[in-house]
């Protein structure tokens, strides 16, 4: 569907007379009865739920597979905006792409159809992708096809084996001196995975008898990878150096006592568009003797003037960072992560670390486009006109004027320049659900960003 003929909602002037709280949650009340409303027709009229259908369970006596909380608000609020999220893509993820346009199962005569894919796209100004450099498309960089094409036919695609097994390469080994050297650490290792790499690394650093100390809006990975290392986990407001003190006084001082304490922070939060107040952070961390694990996922090869991240923005040495982690799906236009480190440290992750220990270790032709990309990001601190320094600037301008006149229009837009993650509030689901097909209609690929990704009463979308 394109939305055309699409009008928005009524009453969205309301919240400037109720308020933004009381809207939304009139307006999640509404949109809960409507979902309830519409299963119970479907179910009225022996028209089964397609997401939890299961007629060979059913024919075996077979306990549901779909049948739980999340479930519920699948099928209640999340599908009533379900189109204006998951949109795939029949394009390079360049400045602009195209968005294959879905429509619902005509087959399926009730509330809540599936969406289908049909053999149209539609042309949209990119305004969504973590492609921040442009490294992700193809010919980014002098001989890109050509270092590409080399690296698939010289290299295995898959090393078909742990790192820790049989699939170390020696791109590996090359890749990841390069990465110790650009963060000024005595080493570093990759991961084929960037989500695993929080999720792997961390239950690898603690355990029982330890304390990690996580911002409460920290990712979902490193999240996960608290709740299994075993260890205590205790928030803190969020980039709140006042309130981390409080937090961290209480774990030094207090009846209980800790093995070591992890502080878990992120250079950019993905949600939030906001940096880390590292300057603030650091030092109290230093005084109660945590150690300070920095998740630069959306930062480094972003921000800083040889993108270098946030420590390099703000002005901290690395040397104060004592396990520095990141991704190479954003800027590096590739996959996997890393955690750099000093060289006992990174060891030990080697061994312990699932993320090396039992997954398969990242393709060699993706070390290769990491590299590339990292040669020319390296490259800015010697030739300010080198692509590498272009495409850091570019970067740099873009979100400072983008996010400028996002303000000067009235919109509520959060975080700070130069992140290049720049969200704006929506607020209630029929917002979320009318910013997002009106964007499409007129050609602009957005995201949009609801609960549980973000609280219920806080949707927005997602320029980045």
């Amino acid at each position: 569907m394109d939305y055309k003929g699409y009008e928005c909602y009524p009453g969205y002037w309301a919240p400037s007379l109720t308020g933004h709280t009381a809207f939304t949650s009139f307006q999640w009340a509404g949109c809960a009865a409507m979902g309830v409303g519409k299963n119970v027709i479907n179910y009225a009229r022996g028209i089964p739920d397609w997401r939890t259908n299961d007629p060979d369970g059913e024919e075996k006596q077979l306990p549901r597979l779909f049948r739980t909380k999340k479930g519920m608000y699948i099928r209640i609020l999340y599908a009533l905006i379900e189109d204006t999220f998951n949109r795939p893509i029949a394009s390079e993820p360049n400045d602009w792409i195209d968005c294959i346009i879905r429509e619902h199962d005509p087959n399926y005569k009730g509330f809540f159809p599936k969406l289908l894919l049909t053999d149209q796209t539609k042309r949209c100004l990119n305004l969504g992708s973590y492609n921040y450099l442009g490294f992700g498309g193809v010919d980014k960089y002098p001989n890109a096809r050509q270092i590409l094409e080399d690296a698939v036919t010289k290299y295995p695609l898959s090393t078909a084996s742990p790192s820790a097994e049989l699939g170390y390469h020696p791109v590996h080994a090359k890749l990841e001196a390069r990465l110790a050297d650009y963060l000024n650490k005595e080493d570093a290792m990759v991961i084929g995975m960037g989500f695993a790499t929080n999720s792997t690394v961390l239950p690898a650093l603690v355990g029982k008898g330890d304390l990690i100390v996580s911002d409460e809006l920290n990712h979902t990975s490193i999240v996960q990878g608290a709740r299994e290392s075993g260890a205590k986990v205790k928030p803190f407001m969020h980039n709140d150096a006042a309130d981390l003190e409080r937090v961290l006084q209480d774990a030094v001082m207090g009846p209980k006592k800790y093995g070591k304490i992890l502080l878990v922070i992120e250079g950019i939060y993905s949600m939030e568009g906001d940096i880390c107040d590292l300057k603030n952070i650091v030092p109290i961390a230093k005084r109660y003797g945590a150690y300070i694990y920095l998740d630069e996922a959306h930062s480094i090869g972003a921000v800083g003037p040889t993108g270098r991240g946030v420590t390099e923005e703000l002005g901290i040495g690395t040397k104060d960072i004592d396990i520095m982690m990141g991704t190479f799906s954003k800027s590096f236009g590739s996959s996997g992560g890393y955690v750099a480190g000093k060289k006992h440290v990174v060891d030990h992750v080697r061994r312990f670390a699932a993320g090396a220990t039992d997954a398969a270790s990242m393709p060699p032709a993706c070390a290769i486009q990491i590299m590339e990309a990292l040669k020319l990001i390296m490259g800015a601190a010697k030739d300010p006109n080198g692509i590498g320094a272009q495409k850091l600037r570019a970067i740099n301008e873009n979100a400072r004027f983008f996010r400028r006149r996002l303000v000067e229009l009235g919109f509520e837009v959060l975080g700070q320049a130069p992140s290049p993650v720049i969200p704006v509030m929506l607020y209630t689901p029929t917002k979320i659900g009318d910013f997002s097909r009106y964007c499409f209609r007129r050609g602009l690929a957005v995201v949009t960003v609801g609960a549980p990704a973000v609280p219920l009463m806080y949707g927005r979308g997602r320029f980045c």
